[in-house]
């Protein structure tokens, strides 16, 4: 019986700190956690030996979908067995059963009881059995309505967060570049429009946050297309803040410190989230030969980096940040956008699978 009690107040707690809680979970002793530790770690292997790009990132987006629902299973079925405990611990009497019913029935009566089937074939006929099935009735029923609605609330904030990432496409590049993003806008002269864009994405990175602070499981959910995740987006972003603050005049460099500072910030805790300490890129995401081409390349768009000092800020401005998003990319096996596009590279929207053959 006191097994039976443990087993269904942990399951609950653990139910509500994932679903219900709206914050952050600190406590480190979490079976959900370390349910996700142990289920990721052999699914990433897997993918790890996918030589095929295309089809490792069709196996990791089954993780996100697949492990919720495992994750679900497991929570009904720890509140069904431990109402079947409780019944055995306190001699439970069954009409329609053998006698002492055996613990199998008193599982299938569990089951029937937790999601309402409510058969009759099993019944209770004592005062503590009757209380009993009553309450697993009710936690049942709770439980059912708590999970059909945290669905549509998961769902939308993917979908929220993939809207922002499809229309940086066309912004920025597949993948996306802060170089691209930089002369795009450079190129049709609106500049002035990056203020806008910036501005966008702060509250997008505050989203983010909020979203996969409060439900984790999000950081699983992959993007519809190779080239694009959440976190190469976050990237892109904290590296065009860099840019701007460095090579933009004050006002743009203005705009652009306050959505570094909320994009930090998502990094910052997410990678906490996973408990995932600071890990320097390696090797390095702009090498000295590639900072002399970005010079080039944004010198034709009003965004100079010429003296050595510049050159300093940015590697600072890199080392608030690059080591927290490489954590997480080591972790969820998403890689890195580069700083300069690749030669000849196409946008997602301008390829379709008829125009590679």
């Amino acid at each position: 019986m006191v097994a039976g009690l443990f087993l269904i107040v942990v399951v609950l707690w653990e139910a509500f700190e994932t679903i219900v809680l709206p914050r952050r979970v600190t406590r480190m002793l979490r079976l959900t956690r370390l349910y996700y530790r142990l289920t990721w770690r052999p699914w990433s292997a897997v993918a790890r030996r996918l030589a095929d790009g295309t089809r490792r990132e069709a196996f990791l987006s089954f993780y996100g979908p697949l492990s919720l629902l495992l994750l679900i299973g497991i929570w009904a079925g720890g509140l069904i067995l431990g109402f079947a405990l409780l019944q055995h611990g306190l001699g439970a009497g069954l009409e329609g059963a053998e006698q002492p019913p055996g613990f199998g029935t008193l599982l299938y009566v569990s089951g029937t009881t937790m999601f309402t089937l409510g058969l009759g074939d099993v019944k209770p006929v004592t005062g503590a059995a009757r209380i009993i099935t009553v309450i697993e009735a009710g936690t049942g029923f709770g439980f059912l309505a708590i999970v059909v609605s945290y669905l549509p609330v998961l769902y939308q904030a993917f979908s929220r967060r993939e809207v922002s990432i499809a229309l940086l496409d066309a912004r920025a590049g597949s993948p996306p570049t802060a170089v691209e993003l930089l002369r795009r806008h450079g190129r049709a002269q609106r500049l002035e429009a990056l203020d806008r864009l910036l501005r966008d994405w702060e509250v997008w990175s505050a989203e983010l946050l909020e979203t996969h602070l409060s439900y984790p499981i999000l950081a699983y959910y992959r993007s519809q297309h190779e080239h694009q995740s959440w976190l190469a987006a976050l990237t892109t972003i904290l590296d065009t803040c860099a840019l701007a603050m460095v090579g933009l005049d004050q006002e743009a460099g203005q705009r652009a410190q306050l959505t570094f500072a909320m994009a930090r910030h998502a990094a910052v805790d997410l990678s906490q989230i996973f408990q995932r300490p600071p890990l320097v890129p390696e090797p390095d995401r702009l090498p000295t030969s590639d900072l002399v081409q970005l010079r080039s390349a944004l010198a034709p768009v009003g965004v100079h980096l010429c003296a050595d000092g510049d050159a300093q800020r940015l590697a600072k401005l890199r080392l608030a940040y690059e080591p927290y998003v490489n954590a997480l990319a080591v972790t969820l096996l998403m890689p890195l956008p580069p700083w300069l596009p690749a030669p000849e590279a196409q946008d997602d929207w301008q390829t379709s699978i008829w125009e590679q053959h």
